[in-house]
């Protein structure tokens, strides 16, 4: 039985690469039901339809128990959830086995840095390796999506800011994270470097999002296992701390770190090559598979 208010929230092109469309996945994986066909007054960007507050999740409802407007999965292509966010803002060193790989202290506060909008791209769209870079690395994250504008948010009403979940994969070009006075906004924010997707899961939909299972694996190769049990800052310290700073608003997203395992650390490093396959998925959440050209 779902849960009311449990959705799995898409942006997809449905036959011929019409303009993009709301919808809903019926599950993981599934068919998709067409929201704008469904509710052909809502907005058609994610971010406009989040800021429609309540009103337009109880339409999305409304489609997804209404059994029309189907569509099968074969014909549509899934975009990023969100792709036009105010903000794109991450958190570094914020799992306690990443740290131990690197053998740094574990923070005191949350490292807060960023990326551009434009580095967003969908959850099976193609990876850019720059011309510019020979260290592009891998980095499978846990990203919530902000559904009610806040600024100076306690940690106690933090959760009823974030309207769900998605995964990230905040592809890292190292060379230049460690050029440029180690200001690592470069290094993050070159083109195609956020894959986002499959879908916004709703946190109704989530059991508990700091007990998931969280993995990245590149050409079918295992290299992140563990758990979001492992974040040094959850979720409602990071709202907290972050919203101290600037004013979240519906749409933007938070990356909230990345477990052990990435190519730079491993011994001798490894990095992507064009034709790589990079895959990231999170329990619950579903998977992202992001092929390096």
């Amino acid at each position: 039985m779902r849960l009311l208010g449990a959705m799995r929230l898409v942006r997809f092109r449905g036959a011929g690469g019409a303009e993009p469309r709301l919808g809903l996945e019926e599950a993981a994986g599934g068919n998709v039901v067409d929201l704008t066909a469904a509710e052909p007054t809502l907005p058609r960007s994610m971010r406009a339809f989040l800021e429609s507050g309540r009103s337009g999740l109880a339409a999305a409802q409304r489609a997804l128990e209404s059994g029309q407007h189907r569509l099968q999965r074969g014909t549509v292509r899934l975009l990023a959830p969100v792709g036009d966010p105010e903000k794109v803002i991450c958190v570094g060193l914020n799992y306690r086995d990443h740290c131990l790989e690197q053998d740094v202290k574990i923070p005191k506060e949350p490292i807060i840095f960023s990326k551009f909008p434009s580095t967003i791209i969908g959850p099976f769209d193609d990876i850019v390796h720059p011309e510019e870079s020979n260290e592009v690395d891998w980095e499978v994250e846990l990203a919530a999506v902000i559904g009610k504008k806040g600024r100076h948010i306690e940690e106690s009403s933090a959760l009823d800011h974030i309207v769900g979940f998605t995964v990230a994969n905040d592809i890292s070009a190292r060379d230049w994270q460690m050029r440029n006075g180690r200001q690592w906004l470069l290094g993050k924010t070159f083109d195609t470097f956020c894959p986002l997707g499959p879908a916004l899961v709703t946190k109704e939909a989530v059991a508990d999002v700091h007990n998931l299972s969280i993995r990245c694996s590149v050409n079918g190769q295992v290299m992140q296992d563990s758990s979001t049990s492992q974040l040094i800052f959850r979720l409602p310290k990071l709202i907290a701390w972050v919203s101290r700073f600037v004013t979240l608003v519906p749409g933007d997203i938070l990356l909230t770190g990345t477990p052990p395992g990435v190519g730079a650390f491993r011994k001798p490093p490894v990095f992507l090559k064009r034709g790589d396959e990079v895959q990231c998925e999170i329990e619950e959440l579903g998977t992202i598979c992001n092929k390096v050209v």
